[in-house]
């Protein structure tokens, strides 16, 4: 149903008293709906697995592997600066890699449960961020002969 606001407010974005509300035509309107709570699927409780796994697994990285991977966002975001919707962290490409990894090998890549000591063993390319770039798990960017570090 189309809103309208008191006190000068002319449209509103978000969700407040079981409805929620969306902008459109460059702020002249506003619809608003009643909030419809998600449903949680076994989809979400495996991507939320995933991601509090890799969340643990950034964490036990090396401070020099971490620090590569900064490194490598601040050149990305250089060489890409002309791309405004680049608003990659360290974090962010660290899972991006890993499920470019996963995408390789999933039948023996459980990214639910995998740890450093995993992809040590396996000697997987997401060890260096030299190699995750040549193997191209994360896009190439000019100058990268220098993130030699590795992830342990």
């Amino acid at each position: 149903m189309k809103v309208k606001f008191r006190f000068g407010i002319r449209t509103y974005s978000g969700t407040a008293d079981d409805m929620t509300y969306g902008s459109y035509k460059k702020g002249k309107v506003c619809i608003g709906r009643e909030y419809v709570k998600p449903k949680y699927t076994g989809q979400n409780q495996l991507m939320g697995a995933i991601v509090k796994n890799l969340a643990s697994v950034y964490h036990s990285t090396s401070v020099e592997y971490n620090t590569d991977l900064k490194t490598y966002v601040e050149r990305a975001r250089s060489y890409y600066m002309r791309t405004p919707k680049l608003q990659a962290t360290a974090f962010s490409v660290f899972v991006q890699m890993l499920f470019a990894w996963y995408d390789t090998d999933p039948e023996h890549i459980d990214l639910s449960t995998v740890t450093v000591d995993d992809i040590v063993t396996k000697d997987a390319d997401v060890r260096t961020l030299k190699r995750a770039i040549e193997a191209g798990f994360i896009p190439l960017i000019p100058v990268y002969d220098d993130l030699t570090s590795d992830i342990e």
